[in-house]
């Protein structure tokens, strides 16, 4: 029984796509159900209801399963122990994360990570709900909050640290809150249903405040851009706003009273001894890129702004 076959068998029943599967592994539809259908004859078993739609698990399929998925990783084990890890990792890399923070900070990092990885090629989902690793067959996962699940592993890459911020023509117009209570009285921009906001300064108690926007978008980057338009005050994480804080076309709001922020940056993948070489790679050059200072680059120059 070739260990590729039942790689290929893992993939489709996560997948639920015979031909999903097969872009992962580089091969064409036709030939995936092919192979599936000769490892069934050998087994003599039926693994998987087809349809046009998709592929679902029979009940010998889920039975089969947690036992060719554990072939598969002793078989990823043994040629990591082999030092087949400092090969050319190949196939398709399938990695979530956060739409605004990838648009921003992966996506522009990619040509790099390309360039070294020639024979990779990378599936990128984007979006702001949390996906489910093991029913998306993500290999990595960026996410904002750690993972409980045991089976995986979540390696922190940076802060998630948070600022007020408004234009200049805003503050002009209609003047600077001086405490967190002043904010009844100006338009706040809201990102998705962040609208309690925490502050704390030195040695004092926690202040929050539940602000009622005047504007809401499910979208960092356009709460970011209608601030810039002089819409109003808005909470905005660190990477998203950094530029325009430097460039001055966004200035911090209520510096004495820093915001309290208790998100982390997380990249998250299975629990194995041995990781995939592919997954490895990915995993160094995120820490690489975000993890590898103090400090992440977008910070830089803004550290004044950030409770400590």
């Amino acid at each position: 029984m070739e260990v590729d076959d039942l790689s290929l068998f893992v993939r489709i029943a996560r997948l639920r796509s015979i031909s999903s599967a097969a872009r992962d592994v580089g091969v064409t539809p036709a030939s995936a159900s092919a192979r599936l259908a000769a490892l069934e004859k050998r087994l003599g078993a039926r693994l998987l209801h087809r349809t046009t739609r998709q592929a679902t698990l029979t009940e010998d399929g889920l039975a089969f399963l947690p036992h060719a998925e554990n072939v598969v990783l002793a078989a990823d084990a043994a040629q990591a122990a082999l030092g087949r890890q400092h090969a050319a990792p190949r196939g398709t890399l399938r990695v979530a994360a956060p739409a605004s923070f990838a648009r921003l900070h992966i996506v522009p990092g990619l040509p790099e990570f390309c360039g070294r990885y020639p024979d990779l090629s990378i599936d990128l989902r984007i979006s702001d709900s949390v996906v489910d690793l093991v029913e998306g067959a993500f290999d990595v996962a960026v996410r904002y909050a750690e993972l409980r699940d045991s089976s995986f592993v979540a390696r922190r890459l940076a802060p998630d640290r948070r600022v007020l911020v408004a234009s200049p023509d805003y503050i002009e117009r209609r003047g600077q809150p001086k405490t967190p209570d002043d904010l009844t009285h100006h338009a706040c921009l809201v990102v998705g249903t962040l609208d309690l906001w925490t502050f704390q300064r030195s040695g004092e108690d926690v202040i929050e405040r539940r602000v009622v926007p005047s504007l809401r978008i499910n979208d960092g980057v356009a709460v970011r851009d209608a601030a810039c338009a002089g819409l109003g005050i808005a909470l905005m994480a660190s990477w998203c706003a950094a530029d325009e804080l430097r460039s001055g076309e966004l200035v911090p709001v209520l510096t004495d009273y820093p915001l309290v922020s208790t998100q982390t940056l997380w990249a998250l993948y299975p629990s194995s001894r041995e990781l995939a070489p592919k997954v490895r790679v990915l995993i160094d050059w995120l820490t690489e890129r975000f993890a590898g200072r103090p400090d992440p680059y977008w910070d830089r120059g803004l550290e004044t702004l950030f409770a400590r």
